[in-house]
């Protein structure tokens, strides 16, 4: 069950020197510091694959604060990191800081109170204003390069806090192992890819109908989309035929009147039919549209016939695509009605209708149409108010337009059904823990619409790598753009020459334009394996961790992370980045609500780190199983902390005992001669079996429950069972034997414990032994025969006793004169092999076994005369 220590550690007996009060407080810095001078998880790059366990590590979004939540899926990891390290493996575990993208630029705005434009100088000496502006029209404005140095400062900065947090919940992370996804380094690994996409036609450019958040002014990707339930309103009015005949919509959009290419209705709608292929004038403007016919047309929704504008929402991008409709957008990135009338409006009455919405916001637009309708008397009926969903973006305060922009994408397999069945099947290379996890990535693949949008319209993040000539005219030949060198990687097109020019051809006729969009942040963060491992830059290292043994991550980034990560790989390595997937659940509020800032229910993980310690905390979070929501439960805490506490002091009082290094056996199994003895180790040997395969199978919820159990029946019942022979009482054979079996018992929880309670198990193991207990080895167990219930049969016949004593309202150390066991014939033969200790634990002169068919009772209990 013991096995010789790895690494450094010698095999010389530890002195023993235990503290009169053992405590968990102080325990974490002095340890944390303690493993970082002593590199007690360095990863040793010489090595093979075959040794390597590496972990993909979710690099947190450091423009944030930590919560809860942060601790319970970061321990999860950790937990697994430790263990594999204990069976031997040399463990690859990175930490990276999510730096990049719109939550950093948010944070910078909000925290200096200054906003970016592109279009003022660079100011080498700028510092933003001490006091913090409190409204946005009061910002500082600046230029692009000082908003991006302001971003990359206070990164740092928060990086350090999370930093420290982590290591004080006691990460076994390899802290030389951290990198950012605004790095250079990053920054070059996402160019690279991203060319290494656009050669072999993986990424593309595309004008086309987009996803567009007014407040950010940026593009939007599917995977951040999020439906919210708003209120609305059906407005109904019609629509006339040629004859006069009104053809009624209803429609929440009225402010796209303006913008309708079409009315569709379903092909099977007997209403419609004798319409399709038809014209019908729009009210206000005086549009003709065409009648069509499409499946996507509901019959029982509103009047059945749907007012298509481009774009109203994605349903109107699938009928202009497939129906082959005119383009007709009237709203402009800034979310407000362009200005100028649109060339499809010819009539005086229409040119006036639009002057007045053109340039309002779409919803002063919606209540100007409104009003013209209503004046027009062409608004049938009181509008009908409705809760719906709206697509917004997830960080996103308004819901999304549908706008006409070039954009950069990289194929998925939205549009691709040999690429889409390529892709679910490298999801099928990795085992998903828990196993219904991998649906989830299935089904988003299936349910695919389109490529990956990944071009932003932002500051902060890495570039599109690609400068464009400009004609004669001064217009951008977009289908011969011009590349970097490799080697020139990291490049910022926006700031930098393009290969082939100079400064004064900058945005000049003849001469180039860098592309001024930037990455989506997924487009770097899917290349986490890339980054820490290596690739491009240290091949020997990337071939020692890649694919790599484990994607640890929360389960609604399945569809964003996951799925971008095996997107990239696919492409670039032909293979699936990792061989498990570990999926954490969320942390429930107590009325069983995710936590997160936006609900303002989130626990500062700080203030619960002092309370209630890290091993309490991380005991918390490692007994819930992967996959499983779980509610912040501070009794759950307190638990934990009560079972750090009780490791100490049953430590110190099996040490003082008399337990010693040398005491611990492993092959030589002939000192343990007391059948109780070697019972307890018996089932110990049993729990070690168990952990390990529970480990094996990810379910280490399922260790720590198996661990838990047997140490308190060790405490509670073993340890008081047989202090008597620890002491002597029965001759040296015996205390020889029960201390061999103590020592060994707590050697062996103490490797069990460590990768949940990783401080208090470290502390212990200090008190006897040398080197790190997370240095030792995972435990292996005992081919010993003894019998495995023996235990919980003794103890609980001393539970008999002790509570007659204690109805008795006697001192527990009162002498039994005499009492009876009764029990079945099996149960009483196991007595007698543990009578010894039983009589000396319960203080008892005599104690007769009766043979019975029920359950074990003990009566008759006669106590000694009180004195």
């Amino acid at each position: 069950m013991a096995e010789a220590h790895q690494g450094t550690d010698t095999p010389s007996t530890a002195p023993i020197n235990v503290p009169d009060k053992p405590a968990l407080e102080g325990l974490e810095a002095a340890l944390t510091q303690r493993w970082l001078a002593e590199g007690t998880y360095k990863f040793n790059p010489d090595t093979t694959r075959e040794q390597v366990y590496s972990i993909d590590t979710p690099p947190p979004t450091a423009s944030g604060s930590l919560h809860v939540g942060h601790m319970f899926s970061y321990t999860q990891t950790d937990v697994l990191a430790r263990y594999q390290r204990m069976i031997g493996k040399n463990v690859f575990y990175p930490m990276g800081w999510d730096d990049n993208g719109l939550p950093t630029e948010r944070r910078v705005q909000n925290y200096y109170g200054v906003r970016c434009d592109p279009t003022i100088p660079y100011d080498a000496g700028y510092r933003p204003p001490a006091q913090t502006a409190k409204n946005q029209r009061d910002f500082d404005v600046i230029s692009r390069r000082n908003f991006i140095e302001l971003c990359e400062e206070l990164a740092v900065e928060d990086e350090k806090v999370f930093e420290n947090l982590f290591q004080t919940l006691g990460l076994s992370v390899d802290w030389a192992l951290t990198y950012r996804t605004i790095d250079d380094v990053s920054r070059a690994i996402s160019q690279r890819a991203f060319l290494a996409n656009l050669a072999a036609g993986d990424a593309y450019m595309a004008e086309a109908p987009t996803l567009w958040d007014v407040t950010f002014r940026t593009a939007v990707a599917q995977a951040e989309l999020e439906d919210r339930e708003v209120a609305g309103a059906y407005y109904r009015y019609p629509f006339f035929t040629e004859d006069g005949e009104k053809i009624y919509v209803e429609t929440t959009r009225p402010e796209l009147l303006a913008a309708c290419a079409a009315l569709v209705a379903n092909p099977d709608d007997e209403r419609y039919q004798p319409l399709f292929g038809k014209k019908v004038t729009s009210p206000l403007f005086g549009v003709e549209v065409e009648v069509k016919a499409h499946a996507l047309a509901k019959a029982d929704k509103g009047s059945g016939i749907a007012m298509v504008c481009t774009f109203g929402d994605l349903t109107d991008v699938t009928w202009w695509r497939e129906l082959q409709l005119p383009t007709r957008a009237i709203v402009g990135r800034d979310g407000r009605i362009t200005g100028e009338t649109p060339d499809w409006i010819t009539t005086d009455v229409g040119r006036e209708a639009f002057a007045a919405i053109a340039g309002k916001t779409v919803f002063s637009a919606k209540e100007a149409v409104v009003q013209q309708l209503v004046t027009a008397e062409l608004l049938d009926g009181e509008p009908k108010k409705i809760m719906h969903p709206v697509n917004f973006f997830e960080k996103g305060d308004k819901p999304l337009e549908v706008v006409t922009s070039r954009q950069w994408y990289i194929r998925n397999g939205g549009r691709d059904q040999d690429r889409r069945e390529r892709l679910i099947g490298r999801g099928k290379e990795v085992e998903f823990h828990p196993a219904f996890m991998r649906s989830r990535y299935e089904n988003w693949v299936e349910g695919l619409n389109g490529d990956w949008l990944v071009s932003r319209q932002r500051f902060f993040g890495v570039p599109v790598p690609v400068w464009y000539p400009l004609d004669a005219d001064g217009t951008p030949v977009y289908d011969s753009p011009i590349l970097p060198a490799l080697e020139s990687l990291p490049v910022d097109p926006a700031a930098e020459i393009a290969p082939g020019f100079d400064e004064s051809q900058r945005d000049v006729p003849g001469g180039f334009t860098g592309d001024p969009d930037v990455l989506d942040t997924w487009a770097t963060s899917s290349l986490t394996p890339q980054i820490v491992g290596g690739w491009a830059r240290d091949e020997s290292l990337f071939a020692k961790v890649f694919p790599f043994d484990v994607r640890p991550q929360a389960h609604e980034i399945i569809r964003t992370w996951l799925f971008s990560s095996a997107v990239r790989a696919d492409a670039l390595q032909e293979v699936a980045p990792w061989k498990h997937a570990a999926i954490s659940g969320w942390v429930l509020d107590p009325d069983r609500k995710k936590m997160s800032k936006s609900k303002g229910n989130v626990i500062v993980p700080t203030d619960v780190l002092e309370e209630y310690g890290s091993d309490a905390v991380r005991y918390w979070a490692a007994s819930a199983k992967l996959g499983a929501d779980t509610a912040y439960e501070i009794a759950q805490m307190k638990i934990g902390r009560r079972l750090a506490i009780k490791l100490l002091n049953a430590s110190k009082f099996v040490l003082n005992l008399g337990a010693t290094e040398d005491s611990v056996v492993s092959g030589d199994l002939s000192v343990l001669t007391n059948p109780l003895d070697r019972a307890v180790l018996a089932q110990l040997s049993d729990v070690v079996r168990q952990s390990t395969k529970a480990f094996e199978n990810y379910d280490y919820a399922r260790a720590l429950q198996i661990t838990e159990s047997f140490f308190w029946q060790f405490t509670d019942d073993y340890v008081e069972l047989i202090k008597d022979r620890a002491y002597g009482a029965a001759g040296e054979q015996e205390q020889a034997s029960v201390l061999a079996a103590l020592a060994t018992s707590l050697d062996t929880l103490l490797r069990l414990f460590a990768p949940f309670l990783p401080f208090a198990t470290e502390e212990v193991w200090g008190w006897w032994r040398s080197g790190s207990v997370h240095r030792s080895q995972w435990p292996s167990a005992l081919e010993i025969d003894g019998d495995t219930t023996l235990l919980a049969t003794v103890g609980t016949a001393l539970s008999g006793v002790r509570k007659a004593k204690s109805e008795a309202k006697v001192k527990q150390r009162t002498e039994v004169l005499s009492a009876t066991i009764t029990a079945t014939e099996f149960v009483a033969t196991q007595l007698k092999a543990g009578i010894g200790d039983l009589k000396a634990a319960s203080n008892a002169r005599e104690l007769t076994l009766v043979a019975g068919d029920g359950e074990l009772t003990v009566s008759d209990v006669v106590l000694a005369p009180a004195e």
